[in-house]
């Protein structure tokens, strides 16, 4: 079987980061692929700090909107969770495209297009399944850009003109009209697949994972039809493993306390399934109530007793506590509550509220990185995938 890293040499993964936030599908990347981020792009500040605080020494391109790619190291894997707030069912449901904040996909999808990696993941809410997405209008184009007519015809047509071009007629008309445009994660699909990558999707609650929260989430994993198509363009980089059989080194300094990245995804190994048989005791009861059961689970997973799930401000009302959200995202204590990073709370729970919960998104990856090796045998995975276009 194929490994991930057989084809580096016994380097590691160069990883690429966009749409960053604290870090979460971060932590998943590089535990799955044993990457190491080399750079990552966020634009909001408060979950930069954060990011910049575990990751010290990886530079931040910043706004992704102005990046110019051309310029950026290439890398093995670029991973991102764009944003979702037109794509959410909770949303305005502007859906997928231009001038949406969900339509900076088209963003990473650039970043794809230069870069080459080899693989691509994504991450959105349960939103991309069901979102519209439109397009462009392209310059002297008549129709709305989303789905012009031309783009299928229909056999008949095809055939009188003599121009069969091995296209099936389409009952349902999908994509046909303006009417009915695709949706989000078919967009996102169809683009990878125009870059040349074959990708695989699944959809995946958080509670399966052990967590005591539903918080559904779609992890796309894509990898490049022709392998390490960005190491066709060019010669080996200094720091990586040319014809010599000596081993290889690199100039990249390694800050003390926090590296290598190795250490900061083995901490995922602890909320690593939710088939672990636990009992919530009478204390826990009267605490917890009916989510007795779940947060035991949860803490025993995680191995971090659950904090307190509010406090009380200053006029007397109460407010979610920091604390609590993080420990329910499975994350170390203090990974976004660290009095050093001067968030206040409003920040945190902003931070957190956009993030990734890591053992979630790493057990999906790994399901779909065993089916784009060739293990899975497809059974027992569950409607929702994985599915690969």
């Amino acid at each position: 079987m194929r490994q991930p890293n057989d084809e580096h040499s016994g380097r590691r993964l160069r990883i690429g980061s966009l749409f960053s936030g604290y870090g979460g599908l971060d932590l998943a990347v590089e535990d799955v692929f044993d990457g190491e981020t080399v750079w990552f792009s966020e634009f909001s500040p408060a979950p930069a700090r954060v990011f910049a605080h575990h990751w010290p020494g990886v530079p931040n391109l910043g706004d992704i909107t102005t990046i110019d790619w051309h310029k950026v190291e290439p890398v093995d894997v670029i991973c991102g969770g764009f944003p979702c707030q037109d794509v959410s069912t909770v949303g305005k449901r502007a859906g997928l495209g231009p001038g949406t904040r969900s339509g900076l996909w088209a963003r990473m999808a650039e970043a794809i297009e230069v870069l080459q990696p080899e693989w691509v993941v994504a991450e959105n809410v349960r939103g991309l399944l069901s979102a519209a997405a439109t397009r462009p209008t392209p310059e002297g184009d008549e129709t709305d850009g989303r789905n012009p007519a031309p783009a299928t015809p229909d056999l008949a047509t095809a055939i009188e003109g003599a121009a069969v071009r091995g296209v099936e007629s389409d009952p349902w008309h999908l994509g046909d009209e303006s009417a009915r445009p695709l949706r989000a994660l078919g967009a996102v699909l169809g683009d990878l697949a125009d870059l040349g990558y074959d990708a695989r999707w699944l959809g995946l609650p958080a509670s399966d994972i052990g967590a005591p929260h539903t918080r559904f989430r779609i992890f796309i994993l894509a990898r490049g039809a022709v392998p390490h198509a960005a190491g066709l363009r060019r010669g080996p980089r200094r720091g990586e493993p040319g014809p010599s059989a000596r081993p290889a080194r690199h100039d990249r300094p390694v800050p003390s306390g926090r590296r290598p990245g190795a250490e900061r995804a083995g901490r995922l190994a602890a909320a690593s399934g939710g088939g672990a048989a636990v009992a919530a005791d009478r204390a826990a009861l009267r605490r917890w109530g009916r989510y007795a059961l779940a947060i035991r689970r949860w803490e025993h997973l995680t191995g971090r007793e659950a904090p307190s799930p509010t406090l009380l401000n200053d006029d007397g009302q109460y407010r979610p506590a920091p604390r609590f959200v993080e420990w329910l995202m499975g994350l170390p204590d203090g990974w976004v509550t660290d009095t050093d990073l001067g968030l206040t709370p409003p920040e945190q729970l902003t931070a957190l509220g956009n993030g990734v919960v890591p053992a979630q998104a790493a057990h999906a990856l790994r399901t779909l990185r065993r089916a784009s090796d060739g293990e899975a045998s497809g059974a027992a995975l569950g409607p929702s995938g994985p599915q690969v276009v």
